[in-house]
């Protein structure tokens, strides 16, 4: 199990040293914005939507790695899929952050999202993990106000 996490840490040091989809995106017809003030982890996604698809999606901001990890994954997994699949990596990502520390996750059911089971163990990084994806549901229902935590 150790080297599974240490794995998993390099991963995720990989996408904070390197993150996919970083910067904005000029033609974005949706767009969020997510704090973490006990972190002080900042977001901003831009979302281009047709019809029922995320045809491109990158994120701008700054904040720890486990946030910065968590966007660059999020958005290489959330391109080209519909806003129902999208709603529904949601879900799959909270039950995941959320579940039963003891409780054994099977990677093959969560993908490259199962890098993050580790941070269960620390229950202050789990708002680190989700704030990207709070902000992605926030930009795909249109809401104004900028996400945040604590809120």
């Amino acid at each position: 199990m150790d080297d599974l996490q240490e794995l998993y840490q390099q991963v995720i040091l990989d996408h904070n040293k390197n993150p996919k989809n970083y910067g904005k995106l000029e033609n974005a017809n949706r767009t969020a914005q997510g704090y973490n003030p006990l972190c002080g982890d900042r977001v901003q996604l831009f979302l281009q939507v047709e019809g029922d698809v995320i045809k491109d999606i990158r994120f701008a901001g700054s904040g720890c790695a486990i946030s910065k990890a968590s966007a660059s994954i999020m958005t290489t997994e959330l391109k080209g899929k519909t806003i129902s699949q999208a709603e529904e990596a949601f879900k799959k990502f909270q039950n995941l952050l959320t579940s039963d520390i003891h409780q054994h996750v099977e990677a093959d059911n969560f993908g490259k999202l199962a890098v993050f089971s580790g941070v269960r163990e620390f229950p202050m990084r789990i708002k680190c993990a989700s704030l990207s994806w709070h902000a992605m549901m926030s930009a795909l229902q249109q809401k104004e106000q900028e996400v945040s935590t604590e809120a």
